[in-house]
């Protein structure tokens, strides 16, 4: 395919828009390396951490995104696969953080997944975790004859949950052929009344599906398992916490390990203590980066709780500095943009991952220790409020220009007039149904 010629993916043009910008920043990193220096922390060291740092961008929100009752098309919206991989090469361009990309299928199926590879890494992207789908029926792909409506690896009809076995099976060896090294299953099975469904035996099902997948992909793919707590399933789901999925994981193997999507959770749930134990379990695959303020929103990252994912990155640094045995978490944003353009939400967002890292690393540790081990509850959490409230836009600023991404990723983008660009190749959809994607 011909790549669409934008100044969002020069580098002359990011040059000239850094350009004007680049004094300040450098006389903002001034100040606040003494500042930090103070304090004991080299700024250069956590400026190179965060420049290390990168998270998975979804194929699947760059498009316009919604909720159950309206989807609302704007220009531009990509057509395929290779428009969704345009779209996250402009996000990690400008905002040099998110060099890989995880795909869905059957969503993103191509027939020549060499070609696709290639066009990936011809835009500067690799790929990440593949994702399966049987929440949904596919109608008309002969792989999907059978329908997911009651269900897929939990299904009482063992043909559907074979079906649901061979798709993620399918899943896992296509994004092997990516360079792909996860494959994440999460799935809608459950019950809508009281008495629908057997609990027992419907998570006996669910765990055998799941065996019978470890066993049929390539030995060196971890498989992540995601759980969610409710929709579309709204009176109970298989696998509705971290409880029933790390049970799972544990009755699968060593390659099985628990995902972690920050609005999958009830209200009020102690998110870090989560991250805690499964740390613990060596069962911690890692992250779905998004926010929420009623449920699964999946709200940009950072945009209402920015304290608690400064929290969940704490346990993090944490369990590096102690070289927990399997800490190997993979990150990805996972979000819906209804009224954004998804874009500028994406990068955004992994400015703002980056910021509750970046804010982490400057935690006191060894004060921290102290003030716990002497049952000084004020000071413990002074200490973490102290890292949380420090600016450290210069420090994610820095990162970006010193690996010629843009210092301000939304004005560059909006100069570049990107999305002007591909509506007038891409127009938008007419109507407006409902769905996130």
């Amino acid at each position: 395919m011909d790549k669409i010629a934008t100044p969002a993916l020069d580098q002359d043009f990011i040059a000239q828009q850094n350009a004007p910008r680049a004094a300040a920043l450098q006389d903002e990193y001034d100040a606040l390396g003494r500042s930090l220096d103070r304090r004991g922390i080299d700024i250069e060291h956590v400026t190179a951490a965060v420049g290390a740092f990168a998270v998975a961008a979804p194929s699947w929100a760059v498009g316009s995104g919604g909720t159950r009752f309206a989807r609302f098309p704007m220009g531009g919206e990509p057509r395929n696969i290779f428009d969704k991989l345009e779209d996250c090469a402009v996000v990690n361009r400008l905002g040099g953080a998110t060099p890989t990309v995880s795909l869905h299928f059957p969503w993103d199926e191509v027939e020549d997944v060499a070609a696709l590879k290639e066009y990936g890494n011809s835009l500067g992207l690799g790929f990440d975790a593949v994702n399966s789908n049987t929440f949904q029926d596919h109608p008309g792909n002969p792989l999907h004859p059978l329908s997911y409506k009651y269900g897929s690896l939990s299904h009482t009809d063992p043909a559907v949950r074979a079906q649901a076995v061979a798709h993620n099976i399918r899943c896992a060896e296509l994004g092997a052929k990516l360079g792909s090294k996860a494959l994440t299953v999460w799935i809608g099975d459950g019950s809508n009344f009281p008495g629908q469904q057997h609990f027992g035996r419907a998570f006996d099902r669910y765990i055998a599906g799941v065996q019978e997948i470890y066993a049929g992909i390539p030995e060196d793919l971890r498989l992540f398992l995601e759980h969610k707590m409710y929709e579309p399933a709204f009176y109970s789901t298989v696998i509705q916490d971290w409880g029933s999925s790390l049970l799972a994981a544990q009755a699968v193997g060593d390659r099985c390990l628990c995902l972690v999507d920050l609005g999958h959770h009830a209200p009020n749930v102690n998110i870090e203590m989560i991250v805690s134990r499964l740390l613990h379990a060596r069962k911690l695959a890692g992250f779905h980066f998004n926010d929420s303020k009623y449920g699964d929103d999946d709200l940009d990252a950072g945009a209402i709780e920015p304290y608690r994912l400064f929290l969940v990155f704490n346990e993090l640094v944490e369990a590096a500095r102690n070289q927990a045995p399997g800490f190997d978490p993979s990150y990805m944003l996972d979000q819906s943009h209804n009224v954004t353009d998804p874009i500028e939400s994406l990068m955004t967002s992994a400015v703002e991952v980056q910021r509750a890292y970046a804010q982490a690393l400057l935690v006191d540790r060894a004060a921290l220790d102290g003030f716990q081990d002497t049952n000084d509850p004020l000071m413990a959490s002074q200490t973490l409020k102290r890292a949380f409230t420090t600016d450290v836009a210069p420090i994610l600023a820095m990162a970006r220009q010193r690996k010629h991404a843009a210092i301000d990723p939304v004005s560059a983008y909006r100069a570049s007039f990107y999305r002007e660009t591909v509506s007038r190749i891409r127009p938008a959809k007419s109507g407006g149904s409902g769905g996130i994607v």
